[in-house]
């Protein structure tokens, strides 16, 4: 994860701050995708699963789901993050399954505003994606659970879908585009696309 400076006002106040979930099941590209918004507008980028106790790794790596139960601790403290970020006056993008309807409401109990980006795509691209990446702990096997859990997004959610098969580059500003964030024009100028590395918690 990485963190930037709050966004202050010309008369000293903080900036209203934006926050980002980009979503999906395993393998829908999430992290390549919020990393890269990151780069492009400046929120402060979160890894979702950076947040998983131990004990839930343990049980996704040897292919076990997750249960509610599981889970709910671990959304807790993103919703907390991105609160903590908040008040510190720090936009956050961050890259979460955010599966259930009900996942999605708890995160939206963190910030005064969450948006959602749902990266979605053909089962066989996503399967083939995890089917390669090496170093993640989370099994193919597990796909199948995921997207029995996933609950589309409702007409009443502040959200995008959008098809994961694009580049990354093109899903990343077109999450700008559709959603007004800012452009990183000072970053894209001088090449210089790294935050500082203080992060609220």
């Amino acid at each position: 994860m990485t963190g930037e400076s709050p966004h202050v006002a010309p008369t000293g106040q903080a900036c209203p701050t934006r926050h980002i979930v980009v979503m999906g099941v395993a393998g829908a590209g999430k992290t390549t995708v919020a990393r890269r918004i990151s780069e492009v507008t400046g929120l402060t980028f979160g890894e979702a699963d950076e947040f998983h106790p131990e004990a839930n790794v343990a049980r996704m790596r040897v292919g076990i789901p997750l249960d509610d139960a599981a889970r709910w601790p671990w959304l807790q403290a993103l919703a907390a993050w991105m609160a903590n970020c908040h008040r510190a006056g720090v936009s956050t993008v961050l890259a979460c399954s955010a599966l259930r309807r009900s996942y999605r409401d708890l995160l939206r109990q963190g910030p005064p505003s969450v948006q959602f980006v749902h990266l979605d795509g053909p089962t066989e691209v996503i399967r083939k994606r995890m089917s390669t990446r090496a170093g993640h702990y989370m099994p193919v096997s597990l796909l199948d659970s995921q997207i029995a859990t996933l609950e589309p997004l409702s007409p009443d959610e502040d959200a995008v879908v959008l098809d994961l098969r694009l580049p990354a580059e093109q899903l990343a500003i077109s999450v700008a585009d559709r959603l007004g964030l800012p452009a990183r024009a000072e970053r894209v100028m001088t090449g210089d696309s790294s935050p500082s590395n203080r992060l609220p918690r």
